[in-house]
């Protein structure tokens, strides 16, 4: 019930963001000369004029920064009827040299729908295509069974990420459509994802059918397809969902090692999606403009924000999914049901 109500929740933001403002993920630049905060910001109109040493400005979108991290904000709370200041998140630097920062709190938000349709549907694809071919294999059996497996055997032996990496550098550079490039993400991730969920079913397949009810109702004239759709199915799917929920939760995590190592998926590397917000959290570049800042400057922020939230994110996501799953599979197993 925990699960259900953390993804209720997501779910909830997630129809919340077809309807949040665009611009409000847009990027905030900054001007870093001298080391200090913005002149202008692609959200706020007011233009932010400092001075050194002087203090922030009074116009709304101006933040105090320390000197030498000029994109450097921290969580805003502010007395307003939610308690959340402009930034309640706070910044998320982007670039090496500190001038560019995300909106947290917009950029996971707006970022909730294209996580969510990405993750659901790399899963729930790659299941219902395991599920068919595990079902036929192991029902069936003989020469069936040894063509199938041997299929699935050489997709097995494909590295996963490499071949994602491979499809997105042959056919990403000449789609310019965001919804096509994300079916392609999706369709690049399901041919390594089917797999695991053939294997899975068929290993349960071969032990239910050789039990007495499957045996009576073949029988009893059941025909093969009513046998698997009633008999089979129902008590070889459990292990499905148990596999589902480790393997939603870890979809944005791979789109976050793909983003980290440098390579761009979407046709914007300032994409507002879960696994690019936290690949830019960690990313080199990022820690190593901070680390050269705390050498040169004064004194040192650490912005702890930039990994916290993010990865509250994607963990709230993933163990959810985890426990919906495992209650989900207790409810539908007929063996524990008796």
């Amino acid at each position: 019930m925990i699960g259900l109500g953390i993804l209720i929740f997501f779910v909830a933001v997630y129809g919340f963001a077809f309807f949040y403002p665009a611009s409000a993920t847009q990027l905030q630049t900054y001007q870093a000369s001298n080391g200090l905060p913005p002149s202008s910001s692609s959200i706020f109109p007011e233009i932010c004029t400092y001075t050194v040493g002087s203090p922030a400005p009074l116009p709304t979108g101006c933040y105090p920064t320390p000197p030498g991290f000029p994109s450097v904000i921290g969580p805003t709370p502010a007395l307003s009827p939610l308690g959340l200041g402009p930034l309640p998140m706070g910044s998320l630097t982007i670039s090496a040299g500190g001038i560019q920062f995300y909106d947290i709190f917009n950029g996971l938000i707006k970022g909730t729908d294209w996580s969510l349709t990405i993750a659901f549907g790399v899963v729930a694809s790659g299941a219902l295509i395991g599920v068919a071919v595990g079902m036929v294999s192991g029902y069936f059996g003989g020469v069936v069974d040894e063509s199938i497996m041997r299929l699935t055997d050489i997709f097995l032996s494909i590295p996963g990420l490499l071949l994602v990496i491979i499809v997105l550098a042959v056919f990403a550079p000449e789609i310019t459509s965001i919804d096509t490039r994300v079916a392609l993400i999706i369709g690049a991730f399901v041919v390594i994802w089917w797999p695991t969920y053939a294997r899975v079913v068929r290993g349960q397949v071969l032990v239910i059918r050789e039990q007495r009810y499957v045996e009576a109702a073949r029988a009893a004239g059941a025909h093969s397809g009513r046998i698997i759709r009633k008999h089979i199915m129902p008590n070889s799917i459990y292990p499905v969902f148990v596999q589902m929920s480790l393997d939603v939760g870890s979809v944005p995590l791979l789109i976050a090692a793909i983003v980290f190592i440098g390579f761009q998926i979407f046709p914007n590397q300032n994409f507002p999606e879960w696994g690019t917000i936290a690949a830019y959290s960690v990313s080199f570049n990022v820690v190593q403009s901070f680390i050269t800042a705390c050498q040169t400057a004064s004194t040192c922020t650490i912005p702890w924000w930039q990994f916290f939230f993010p990865g509250l994110a994607l963990f709230l996501f993933a163990i959810s999914v985890n426990f919906f799953a495992d209650g989900l599979r207790d409810a539908l197993d007929p063996r524990l049901r008796r």
